[in-house]
């Protein structure tokens, strides 16, 4: 049976990840780490009574955060502006919000682990992560291109995309539409399928627009093999066919949210 320490080892690099985008600071997340380790160490039984050991650490270290508030600017120094700006974006959400929104896009909790960590509900940890997509909404509002050739599948991105409080400036169904609506709008993300109505590439499409443009994309696709290889570059946001409504918001508020945009110099590639 594995020790304490080799159950908890694993997490460790995540768990101060977390901790420095609750806080801002790696040292901050760091003290606060330190101290959730220790309330384990004084009480072992959570750990012992523990089905999800990444639950648990994600919980106690949430516990001290709230019990021992530590005031402290982040070292200029050491931070990027994008990281400024994010951190920026973060602290203008509600706090459990935006610990939900940290669990799910950050650390890629499921909804159940997400409901544990807070002591809630399934349905009220699906309700905090959405209320976080509509704060960073408010926050990012931006222009939405569709390139979707299945009608119903486009009317449901388009509902979803709107319930966020974002605006859709086209449907495009084809290679040509999606040029052309590039022409027209300047979108702040395009969510696109990769295979269109005529028989035409979404993913030809995108490239070309990133040749023009800087835009965060999100692909959703039914044949995420064909991207998922290993080879660079791959897309950074990947949605598969059938979709559930909940991930595609919560990729949606990352993509906008997270986007570091270096990806967009280089072509995504496609294995045949």
């Amino acid at each position: 049976m594995p020790s304490a320490s080799e159950k908890i080892a694993p997490h460790l690099p995540y768990l101060r990840r977390f901790a420095r985008a609750l806080t801002g600071t790696q040292t901050v997340g760091d003290i606060y780490v330190q101290a959730a380790l220790e309330a384990l160490i004084a009480e072992p039984d959570h750990l012992t009574r523990a089905r999800d050991v990444r639950t648990v650490l994600y919980k106690l270290l949430l516990g001290v955060w709230r019990s021992m508030p530590i005031h402290a600017q982040a070292d200029a120094s050491t931070t990027s502006p994008i990281e400024v700006s994010a951190r920026r974006n973060l602290e203008a959400i509600t706090p459990r919000p935006r610990i939900a929104f940290l669990l799910r896009s950050l650390e890629g909790f499921s909804i159940e682990q997400i409901a544990q960590t807070l002591d809630c509900s399934v349905a009220d940890a699906q309700s905090l992560i959405d209320a976080a997509g509509r704060e960073i909404a408010e926050q990012i509002k931006t222009d939405v291109l569709i390139i979707e050739d299945e009608p119903f599948i486009a009317l449901d991105l388009q509902t979803l995309v709107e319930d966020l409080g974002h605006r859709v400036v086209d449907i495009a169904r084809t290679h040509a539409e999606a040029i052309s609506a590039i022409e027209t709008f300047k979108p702040g993300l395009i969510l696109a399928d990769i295979q269109l109505a005529d028989g035409s590439s979404g993913l030809e499409a995108v490239n070309e627009i990133l040749a023009t443009m800087e835009v965060p994309v999100v692909f959703i696709t039914a044949y995420p093999e064909r991207f998922l290889t290993g080879d660079r570059p791959e897309p950074a946001f990947l949605i598969t066919k059938p979709f559930l409504i909940e991930t595609v918001k919560a990729v949606i508020s990352q993509a906008l949210f997270f986007d570091r945009r270096s990806h967009r110099s280089h072509r995504i590639e496609m294995q045949a």
